[in-house]
């Protein structure tokens, strides 16, 4: 991370390119700087892709989606620091989509090596990453990237609209730029003259705002490292916020999708008089795979969709839930694709001292919001509002299913009701675009039901996992982990993009290999299991499943040595990474680690993802004869943090999302169908189940990780690990409510 001093647009556009070796995908391409996107109207002047000024003050133009992890007022506050803006003041829009919004870190995600023990010449192609994410402009909220990929920029954006607003001032105060000091939304001169950041719009047209700036350090921040009010506290409060199910036009039609319920499936006939019978429905729209209702109002819609009569072709992927599982099982012995880790030798300590297959099943992200969109088709262009994390796929491939121009096709970005990684699809706004294209010149607003959201969703995929381990004189020796799973990252690439990226599936296996554990001999393999049950982004991805395989595996094995599992942990880490060390020994000290009374169990885990390690200690009781969730210890390092608050609340958010997922979260299958169609089959945590959870922030790195999913992965294991504590029964299968009653 640049620290204070000179950023120059060569160092940031440019020099990247040499050391990802240039002009071999394009290098001057690639440099040259995004087009500005914004066309204010008149009083209003776009200084950069990022900051607008106008006669009312101040907008930020966010690149990223709020989802309710705080993107907007992180993001904001960057901006506002380096501008001088009263914090009550800040007023956040989400930008369209435009290359100038180009998510620099969310490809570095995909590279196959541990974040934590990164060489210089892995960062150099990780900078190299992120140039060819700016070179296709891949703007997408998601990989806990939002803040990473913004530290810089976006303060570099308001330094340069500060440094725009002065030279503007300056004719008006009859004082040289540097002269001029801001505060508080004002240019001031050293005599206290100011003039206010709106009185300033009109003449920022004449002003080439500067090539150079200077960003503050963090000795000099304001806002940045303290917890802020939050931008949309007040909207989301009063209930004025606007998600894409808010969204109302005039002459707005509603429509209700019912698609094959075999996924990918085939619509072998169907007859929509039933619903054309119905008072209020105006058409119902032929998708080749299902239907769509479309009426006067989104109840009515729902109600044509379920009257028509429709036949459904086969699945294309195994019927049963067991048959699913026995083919994911199978890949275990099959073809490896990757071993990312393989330190010393596991085959030469001979036969292991304990050995277990663990099993996870397909998890649906069941936002609370369900799929929606409001499309416009009109005059050969298509407008579009909706929630989304991906508004160039959005825009992409609705212009693909049109046949419309890429530049006749506008997304509206609303806040989203829960995204985590299912915003990141196409599919609701492209089958939107498709119910509006045949009624043109209307709106409509297509809204799934929660049984259509549920069982037509991008899960997260089933896996398996062999572990071997050995131990020896109170030290763990060896481990040896298999995983099989359908591929996240290929199935999500030809689905999104048409290609798959080829060789080791780093995600894949995330949560296992790339974990900072000085273990002597240690392998981790990966076995891919294609399907065609269709999987994608699921929060946390694949440190979801893996840490739950080889943190539980992990405690079986400092059981069998006699070693407290924590403190190995502890000595584990601390041979390879002194931060992860740091936040294990803090959960314990949170929690008050020790020996547990009776009726009373804790567990430990820990998992390094998306830039930042975090350890959990989860605490469960007797409550008669049910067990309850009494607390949860959360210990992070997320390196420079700017908000503390957002980050508190996203690492308990995880948490509790990743134990509701463990206890009851679980897709199955049955004649080719999903069972589970809504809520109470899929079930979260409520308020009288959840535990009480406890936060602490560590600052002992400089690299900045993300916080909106590392709070996830460690969750299951830790649950799991209590579990154990307390009962005595070692559980290697989710969801836990199989074999255990909890207070929920």
């Amino acid at each position: 991370m640049s620290r204070a001093g000179t950023l120059t647009r060569r160092t940031l556009l440019v020099g990247t390119a040499a050391v990802a070796g240039g002009a071999a995908f394009g290098a001057w391409w690639i440099a040259q700087e995004p087009g500005n996107p914004l066309r204010p109207g008149a009083g209003a002047r776009a200084i950069n892709p990022f900051v607008v000024v106008d006669g009312d003050g101040v907008t930020v133009v966010s690149p990223r989606s709020e989802m309710g992890q705080g993107t907007h007022t992180t993001l904001a506050a960057l901006v506002a620091e380096e501008m001088d803006l009263d914090w009550g003041d800040v007023r956040v829009i989400h930008g369209p989509p435009a290359r100038a919004y180009w998510n620099g870190a969310i490809l570095g995600l995909g590279l196959p090596y541990p974040e934590y023990a990164r060489t210089d010449m892995q960062g150099r192609l990780a900078l190299g990453m992120a140039l060819l994410a700016k070179g296709v402009g891949v703007q997408v909220t998601g990989g806990s990237t939002s803040t990473v990929d913004a530290f810089e920029r976006l303060r570099a954006a308001g330094s340069a609209a500060r440094e725009t607003l002065k030279a503007a001032a300056s004719p008006h105060l009859r004082r040289w730029p540097e002269d001029l000091r801001t505060e508080a939304g004002h240019v001031i001169a050293p005599d206290g003259t100011g003039i206010a950041y709106a009185d300033l719009a009109g003449d920022l047209a004449a002003v080439e705002p500067p090539r150079e700036v200077a960003l503050r350090p963090s000795s000099e921040w304001r806002l940045l490292g303290r917890s802020l009010p939050r931008v949309d506290t007040v909207a989301k409060s009063t209930g004025t916020a606007e998600y894409g199910i808010d969204v109302r036009l005039p002459d707005m039609l509603h429509a209700a999708p019912r698609m094959s319920p075999r996924l990918g499936g085939t619509m072998t006939s169907h007859d929509p008089a039933p619903a054309l019978a119905m008072e209020g429905v105006e058409a119902v729209v032929d998708l080749g795979t299902g239907i769509a209702a479309v009426a006067r109002d989104g109840w009515t819609a729902m109600r044509a969709a379920e009257a028509v009569v429709c036949e459904w072709g086969p699945a294309p992927y195994p019927s049963s839930t067991e048959t699913l599982d026995e083919f994911v099982a199978a890949a275990l012995d099959g073809p490896r694709n990757s071993r990312l880790r393989d330190e010393g030798d596991v085959e030469a300590l001979g036969p292991p001292t304990a050995e277990a297959e663990y099993r996870v099943p397909w998890l649906a992200h069941a936002t609370m919001e369900p799929m929606n969109a409001t499309v416009l088709v009109k005059d050969g262009s298509a407008e579009i509002w909706c929630g989304n994390q991906s508004p160039t796929l959005i825009r992409d491939h609705v212009a693909d299913a049109l046949d419309l121009a890429r530049d006749a096709v506008a997304v509206h970005t609303t806040f989203l009701g829960g995204g985590f990684g299912r915003r990141g699809e196409v599919d609701f706004a492209v089958i939107a675009a498709r119910v509006a294209a045949a009624t043109p010149g209307r709106p409509v607003k297509t809204v799934w039901s929660r049984e259509e959201d549920m069982t037509h969703d991008f899960y997260r995929p089933a896996a398996r996992a062999r572990m071997r381990g050995w131990v020896g004189d109170g030290a763990v020796t060896g481990l040896h982990a298999a995983m099989a799973a359908p591929s996240v990252t290929r199935s999500s690439a030809r689905r999104l993009v048409g290609v798959a990226p080829p060789g080791a599936d780093k995600g894949h296996v995330e949560g296992a290999f790339d974990q900072p554990y000085g273990l002597p001999n240690w392998r981790v393999d990966g076995h891919l299991a294609d399907l065609a049950v269709p999987v994608g982004f699921w929060r946390s991805v694949g440190n979801s499943q893996n840490a739950f395989f080889q943190e539980c595996f992990l405690d079986e094995l400092a059981w069998a040595a006699g070693r407290d599992p924590l403190e190995l942990r502890v000595e584990l880490a601390r041979r390879e990474h002194e931060p992860s060390a740091r936040v294990i020994e803090a959960a314990g000290e949170m929690a008050g680690w020790g020996p547990s009374p009776d009726g009373v169990g804790r567990g430990v885990a820990f998992c390094h993802s998306f830039g930042t390690p975090v350890a959990e200690v989860v605490e469960v009781r007797r409550d008669g004869e049910r067990i309850r969730l009494s607390g949860v210890w959360i210990a992070c390092d997320v390196g420079p943090c700017l908000d503390p608050g957002i980050v508190e609340a996203q690492m308990s958010g995880g948490a509790i999302f990743g134990l509701s997922a463990a206890i009851m979260g679980e897709i199955t299958f049955e004649d080719g169908m999903v069972r589970e169609r809504n809520f109470p089959d899929q079930d979260a945590l409520r308020t009288t189940g959840a535990p009480r959870a406890e936060v602490r922030i560590l600052r002992n790195r400089d690299e900045m990780g993300g916080a909106g999913e590392p709070g996830v992965p460690p969750a299951a294991p830790a649950l799991a690990n209590a579990l154990f504590d307390l009962t005595g029964e070692r559980v290697r299968e989710l969801p836990l409510r199989r074999r255990f009653d909890f207070v929920t």
